[in-house]
């Protein structure tokens, strides 16, 4: 009769179910992954597969009997690393957000909202697009791929133990809101000065005419500027989008 012992069975699944927690929480709080169309039974077979087959990468990992004193201690820090992962993206994503939203208050089109199922809150038609371009992007540079690959390269920076408060407090996540609104005012810089240009145009035939009504035409002429804008310079987002996805994912990789 063949016979394991506890010693055993924790050696053999402890090197697994620390990383499945890691990355199954990353897949909880990351785009893309946590939308709803990816169902939970298809994010907990995918964290399992990549705790298995990132083995070879992570190489020796401490063991941690998940019966003992450390246990809780180890899975709140597999928690905490693998939603600060998915959160330090989600930020990324939400400096875009918010070039879209500033220029579609200049634009006039702040009213035109729509309800964002993924954030239930209310979001701008063109925060929203700008939200729909930063995820095309996300998955055409790969982004998937280094969202695993940080949370691989994490177990070097932040290795299996129970100190999760010193970890959490090491990431330096709070610094990447001042990257979330500089990022976001630049990307929306070129458009406001556009429109910027116009509204001084429009003002500056008001005076001259005053007979025209400015109301009827400044908000058509607002809107086709930012419209023809927003073609010309989209192309050029994905620069500081590159660069704030290497920036977060950074935090994670340093050794």
């Amino acid at each position: 009769m063949i016979t394991f012992t506890e010693a055993q069975l924790v050696a053999w699944l402890s090197p697994v179910v620390w990383p499945f927690l890691r990355v199954l929480a990353l897949f909880t709080s990351a785009p893309v992954f946590s939308s709803r169309a990816f169902p939970v039974r298809a994010r907990i077979g995918l964290a399992l597969f990549v705790a298995v087959a990132a083995q070879p990468f992570l190489g020796t990992q401490p063991t941690i009997s998940m019966t003992g004193p450390d246990a809780l201690g180890a899975v709140f820090q597999q928690v905490a690393v693998g939603l600060a992962i998915g959160f330090v993206v989600r930020v990324v994503f939400a400096a875009v957000e918010l070039g879209g939203e500033v220029i579609g208050f200049q634009m006039g089109l702040s009213f035109a909202s729509f309800f964002d199922p993924s954030m239930n809150t209310q979001s701008s038609a063109v925060a929203r697009f700008f939200g729909q371009m930063a995820t095309f992007m996300f998955v055409v540079m790969n982004g998937h791929l280094l969202l695993l690959m940080a949370v691989l390269k994490s177990f070097s920076a932040f290795p299996v133990d129970q100190n999760f408060l010193q970890a959490l407090a090491s990431m330096k996540i709070l610094d990447l809101g001042v990257d979330l609104f500089a990022s976001g005012l630049w990307i929306a810089l070129p458009l406001v000065g556009m429109l910027m240009f116009a509204n001084m145009a429009l003002g500056i035939v008001s005076r001259v005419a005053p007979q025209m009504n400015i109301y009827a035409i400044g908000f058509p002429i607002t809107l086709t500027v930012g419209l023809v804008g927003m073609a010309v310079t989209l192309p050029m987002i994905d620069e500081p989008f590159l660069a704030l996805m290497t920036r977060a994912i950074d935090i994670f990789s340093i050794q």
